[in-house]
């Protein structure tokens, strides 16, 4: 697969969204804000975010949500590879942004579920209903985890709920054609999840013991990031360590395209024919564009 270095020189790039005028609306964790890359690979900022912008989305009102880990990661020079290392002991929470594309103007929309804060939330997915799945991916502490959790919520502040939770590090996150699964990518675990869902917003009961259904566990010694789905069903979950992008089929099997980067952490579909890649490889600070072999799922909302 040919890949085109579109940017470089970001700060731990993630969250990338294909623009209807050809641009990529990014987020740069690091960088603690949201990015505009042209098409001649400039960058321009659209918001100051604070904290850990780490996935965003266009919702149905046009805006960019962001799902904000709150600065759980501090960040390691390796001799030229940039690495998010153990959480700050600063860190207190995370959150979930709106932001307005004309006017910059930045809504903090949720920070806690139940009165029980929100922890690292890491990606998000919208519905055909305009509700968000979103995932927290917990975070590091000097006594081991805090778990991560599974979430579904809405634009305007009045829903959020907490669907499935103590998993270990969740991640991407993203919806088959048909919306009938959600997928979560657990990155410790290697683990693609499969959810079902009952109706908009509410997972059907788990099947016994299981939390969910497991699609596939890579082998060896590989971490999942963030994720999109392709129009015939395939997820695309960005591979850690084995750098690159691992295309998973419902039916468990995977093929993988490898990207110069040991720490790959997102794709995003565009283009006419859908078949545009964009993907983030934060270890180098880079924007990389592919030609996929296969159309991308066109998300519900785009500006």
């Amino acid at each position: 697969m040919d890949i085109e270095l579109v940017a470089e020189g970001l700060l731990f790039p993630e969250g990338p969204i294909a623009m209807a005028d050809g641009s990529v609306i990014l987020t740069e964790i690091q960088g603690q804000r949201l990015s505009r890359i042209t098409p001649d690979g400039k960058r321009e900022t659209v918001a100051e975010t604070s904290g850990g912008p780490n996935g965003a989305a266009i919702g149905p009102d046009g805006a960019i949500y962001v799902t904000n880990n709150g600065a759980s990661f501090q960040f390691i020079d390796m001799g030229g590879l940039n690495v998010p290392g153990p959480t700050p002991i600063s860190h207190t929470g995370g959150l979930i942004q709106r932001i307005d594309l004309a006017t910059g103007a930045i809504t903090t929309l949720y920070t806690e579920c139940d009165g029980k804060p929100l922890v690292g939330p890491n990606d998000l997915v919208f519905d055909k209903q305009g509700g968000f799945w979103f995932t927290d991916h917990g975070c590091s502490t000097a006594e081991g985890r805090k778990f991560g959790a599974l979430y579904y919520a809405l634009i305007d502040g009045s829903k959020i709920v907490r669907a499935r939770d103590h998993f270990v590090s969740p991640n991407g996150v993203g919806l088959s054609p048909d919306e009938k699964t959600v997928y979560m990518a657990d990155t410790t675990l290697g683990r693609l999840w499969s959810f079902d869902i009952a109706e908009p917003g509410v997972l059907a009961p788990p099947a016994g013991f299981a939390p969910g259904n497991v699609v596939c566990n890579l082998p060896g010694y590989q971490l999942l990031d963030s994720l999109a789905v392709e129009a015939g069903g395939k997820v695309c979950v960005a591979t850690i360590i084995n750098g690159g992008i691992t295309a998973f089929d419902p039916d468990g099997s995977t093929e993988h395209f490898a990207i110069p980067d040991v720490i790959v952490t997102n794709i995003c579909f565009g283009g006419a024919d859908m078949r545009d890649a964009w993907i983030t490889a934060s270890g180098t600070g880079k924007l990389y564009k592919a030609r996929w072999p296969r159309p991308g799922l066109k998300l519900n909302f785009n500006a």
